[in-house]
């Protein structure tokens, strides 16, 4: 009777201490103040975005589809199954998930057995003393189990439960944000490629042109009309804008082997036939654009630096726990037996069951050096969450005033170009009635040729600041996507 109220009461204590956890509570820190975005008071004409609608749905799942190009969608598909940098990331994730499965397992007793059958003979001969205990051998057949369990008085195994859960939270954050950065990457290189298909075949007509305008020289010097020198400038345009076109294709041809190796593939895996760019393309996908408030919720690298904050934190309940005694249970039991006869029966049972409770008396501060080091871990993760805080609010204003700017620098371009074309086009009339110098058709031929090439590339900028801002925006992802693990 005595034992079992003993019994029952060592249970009532456990059951009470076990709910004690010793270590900060965790709270979200503050970050710096946005009301909102600086660059949205700015005029949203055609700039590439919008201000969102509580039910936009535009930056769900698969974006770049709102680009509207079949030829991106598929290359997009192929990215999630293929590209290394995401295998990787997802392996990751795998094994962080697994160490919490691991930690978690510390919460239940450890198990073991060890059966073993033994026969050992002694030596007739053997000293013994006196001579009566000599024996010819004996057998044995043990079947014993060990059961271990540490008590969770302080809650050092809660809190490495949780941490390895928040680590696994954030490596699946960090695998949003790989697949983020790459499907971003691939548009850019996409429209890049485009660009340059674009400028290219803007010099080879350009080549053609300047070829006409060669001849043209040529006829004319031979008919008395016009001097050499016209031949030698006209010869000089035409080598000039040749180089130019031959030296695109180094620029298109290394975007083309980067998109190879974003899908998983070799550059000799890989061709894009070229498509160019429409520069007078109608306005660009307006992009819904949320409040800093908000942001918050939707970048996975905030999200991850969040759950590593939180994660950090949970180490500094690890290191006080270690101030406080550590109770382990052990028992073993099991049957032991000299031949198989007598091994299982009732009298062949043995066990045996203990308690030891320790506290570590003198470290010469070692505790206290683990727990100065978790704290100062944690303070550097609340900077590392405040910093990319701050970096997610500049990236969304930065993309905000380039689709802005350059949007009114595509309206100015156009009219640019047009102007260029119209000289360029009256000084070939003037000199082919003998009133300019070849010299005015090479000026506004090199005049043109810049405007134009300024309107493509303006085109490129602004579908890239249009991609980037998508991506600052976290691209449709929300942080009630991270699994629960």
């Amino acid at each position: 009777m005595r034992r079992r109220t003993l019994i029952s009461a060592s249970t009532l204590l456990l059951l009470l201490t076990a709910g004690c956890m010793v270590g900060p509570k965790y709270t979200k820190p503050d970050v710096p103040p946005a009301p909102s975005f600086k660059e949205t008071e700015q005029s949203q004409n055609g700039d590439g975005w919008k201000v969102a609608e509580p039910s936009d749905t535009a930056l769900r799942g698969k974006w770049w589809e709102l680009y509207g190009d079949a030829k991106l969608n598929e290359l997009e598909e192929q990215v999630d199954p293929s590209n290394q940098t995401v295998k990787e990331a997802e392996a990751n994730f795998r094994q962080a998930r697994a160490a919490v499965r691991f930690n978690r397992a510390a919460e239940a007793p450890t198990i073991a057995v060890a059966p073993s059958a033994a026969a050992v003979r002694s030596s007739a001969n053997a000293p013994y003393f006196p001579s009566s205990l000599v024996n010819n051998g004996t057998g044995d057949l043990t079947l014993p189990v060990d059961l271990s369990y540490e008590v969770d008085l302080w809650g050092r195994i809660r809190h490495t439960v949780r941490a390895s859960r928040e680590q696994a939270q954030a490596s699946a954050a960090d695998l949003e944000t790989v697949r983020l950065s790459l499907h971003a990457e691939v548009a850019i290189d996409y429209f890049e490629v485009r660009s340059d298909d674009a400028q290219e075949q803007l010099l080879d007509d350009t080549v053609k042109a300047y070829g006409d305008a060669l001849q043209l020289t040529k006829y004319r010097f031979e008919g008395g009309v016009s001097p050499k020198a016209d031949v030698a400038q006209a010869q000089t345009q035409l080598e000039q804008t040749r180089v130019q076109a031959s030296d695109i294709m180094v620029q298109r041809q290394q975007y083309e082997h980067a998109l190879a190796i974003l899908l998983g593939k070799s550059p000799a895996q890989f061709r894009l036939a070229p498509v160019p760019i429409n520069v007078r393309a109608p306005r660009l996908p307006d992009i819904p654009v949320t409040l800093p408030s908000e942001l918050l919720e939707r970048r996975p690298d905030i999200a991850e630096a969040e759950r590593r904050m939180a994660a950090a934190n949970e180490q500094i309940g690890i290191a006080k726990s270690a101030y406080y005694p550590a109770l382990n249970l052990a028992t073993v039991f099991g049957v032991e037996g000299t031949s198989g006869s007598n091994w299982i029966e009732w009298p062949s049972r043995f066990w045996a069951i203990g308690a030891t409770l320790s506290e570590t008396i003198f470290d010469r501060g070692r505790r206290r050096a683990t727990t100065e080091a978790a704290r100062a871990g944690y303070d550097g993760t609340v900077a590392n969450y405040r910093q990319t805080v701050l970096n997610a609010y500049q990236q969304v204003e930065d993309n905000l005033v380039a689709l802005h700017i350059l949007n009114t620098e595509s309206t100015q371009q156009h009219s640019a170009t047009a102007s260029a074309e119209e000289s360029l086009q009256l000084s070939q009339n003037r000199y082919a009635g003998g009133v300019d110098t070849y010299l005015q058709v090479v000026i506004w031929q090199t005049a043109a040729l810049t405007n134009e090439r300024n309107d493509i590339d303006i085109m490129r900028r602004r579908l890239e600041a249009n991609v980037l801002l998508i991506k600052a925006l976290g691209g449709g992802w929300d942080i009630s996507q991270l699994p629960r693990v």
